[in-house]
């Protein structure tokens, strides 16, 4: 256990450090915006098309891989849904709720399965998040299709998924892997000492933008999704990957990818959508303050 908490302690020194460095105004309020825009469209990118790019993926078995995540990912919009009637949400919390249930900070899990399973482990979680993402993204614009009645373009909203640049460094490392190309060396030396650059500078901006202004927002529905997000989610992802055998290292990361805190991303398409803002605003600080608590018990469980 203390040889977790050791691993673990500096992602949440990292997202604590970025909090109060965002409390006391310091380098300023208009650093943050910028620095989240850089780690989401360049130091991030980078370090997926590096570590995908150069990473051993010959053994790994993607179609378990998938499955794992497709079915996990039903199975816990059925549950909300279910939850959704039992605690008698309206459109837009619901919507919320949802988010709350299945999103997952791609940083803080990078940054995890990063140290904890070095280089390997961080090409089969960007692998992961990037068959997770595109998925959970089109859950969501469903979700919000229906409860809220959000009208306009379909293929807009899809479009945003595919040109997703994670999803987009995604496809180029694995081309870049399966071609049996690479990264030229020029090239690999520049992704790297970006990618270095990613993890620290994400969670910085994640601690940023934890919020505790709305923390008295439907206290029993909030209850409810960090039980689903942080104990149910993995658990059941637990139980699938050990029912069908499942290597253990893809096991232990797709376990500690659902046991992530929900996106701040969540935030934002709740507000372009019509989204209960607060609730998801609230369900992104305190899921991300209980997985201090919750992951070390999952890496007990899983390592």
């Amino acid at each position: 256990m203390i040889e977790i908490v050791t691993a673990l302690w500096p992602v949440f020194a990292l997202l604590l450090i970025g909090h109060m460095m965002r409390r006391i105004h310091f380098p300023g309020d208009a650093f943050w915006p910028s620095a989240e825009k850089l780690t989401y469209f360049l130091l991030f990118p980078a370090l997926l098309v590096d570590r995908l790019a150069s990473a051993d993926l010959s053994a790994m078995a993607i179609s378990p891989l998938f499955s794992v995540i497709v079915a996990a990912l039903l199975l816990g919009s059925l549950l909300s849904v279910l939850l959704q009637h039992k605690l008698q949400l309206d459109g837009a919390s619901f919507t919320s709720f949802y988010q709350g249930n299945i999103r997952f900070n791609t940083y803080v899990g990078l940054a995890v399965t990063s140290i904890l399973f070095g280089v390997q482990g961080i090409a089969v979680a960007a692998l992961a998040a990037g068959l997770m993402i595109p998925l959970i993204n089109l859950l969501c614009i469903l979700v919000f299709a229906r409860y809220v009645g959000v009208s306009g373009s379909f293929s807009g909203l899809l479009k945003t998924i595919v040109l997703n640049p994670l999803i987009v460094a995604c496809c180029i490392g694995l081309l870049l892997n399966f071609s049996g190309l690479g990264l030229p060396v020029i090239v690999a030396s520049l992704t790297e000492l970006l990618g270095q650059m990613a993890l620290p500078m994400g969670l910085l901006a994640v601690g940023a933008g934890l919020s505790f202004s709305s923390m008295s927002v439907d206290l029993r529905a909030q209850f409810c999704s960090i039980v689903v997000k942080l104990l149910l989610m993995p658990g059941l992802v637990w139980l699938i990957t050990t029912s069908l055998a499942v290597d253990e290292l893809i096991r232990a990361i797709l376990v500690l990818l659902f046991a992530m805190p929900t996106a701040p991303s969540g935030f934002i398409l709740a507000r372009q959508l019509g989204g209960n803002g607060k609730m998801i605003a609230s369900l992104i600080t305190l899921q991300t303050l209980l997985a201090m608590f919750s992951l070390p018990l999952w890496l007990l469980l899983v390592m």
